[in-house]
């Protein structure tokens, strides 16, 4: 208990360092989760790919990206080679609004990581081993 409190602390510490960031903003810090990849990639993807990259849950990526989808801010269209499938694309206009806004989301996660100092190699090492873990464990059990 005392590991999934203590995540959930960081969570929120990390949510309420951009606050300010999204003062105003069209659009949300889980929405940007997902279209900061789409902003970098060179083609479009599929929901699922960008679950997986994520570590999101197709339910939840499919939710967002319908809000997005009908405020305008991505793009779907059917997969050639299996129309059962679609592919995701950002528009121009969700482009210009992460370009815009992401660097001032990291800016302000860069000062609030910033007390780590020259502990931040090995609280870094640390939570890569923790995350690793658990992304081991849970794809262990999707197995079953």
């Amino acid at each position: 208990m005392e590991v999934v409190a203590l995540v959930n602390r960081i969570n929120a510490a990390l949510d309420r360092a951009v606050e300010h960031v999204y003062d105003g903003a069209t659009v949300t810090p889980a929405e940007v989760r997902l279209l900061v990849p789409l902003r970098h990639l060179d083609q479009p993807v599929t929901a699922a790919h960008l679950a997986a990259q994520l570590g999101m849950s197709r339910a939840g990526v499919s939710k967002t990206l319908a809000k997005l989808d009908k405020r305008g801010l991505i793009t779907r269209s059917a997969k050639p080679a299996d129309r059962r499938a679609t592919l995701v694309s950002i528009t121009a206009e969700a482009a210009d609004t992460i370009d815009a806004l992401f660097p001032r989301e990291l800016e302000a996660h860069a000062e609030v990581l910033a007390e780590l100092g020259s502990e931040r190699d090995e609280v870094l090492a640390a939570m890569t081993r923790f995350a690793g873990a658990m992304e081991s464990r849970l794809n262990a059990g999707h197995s079953r």
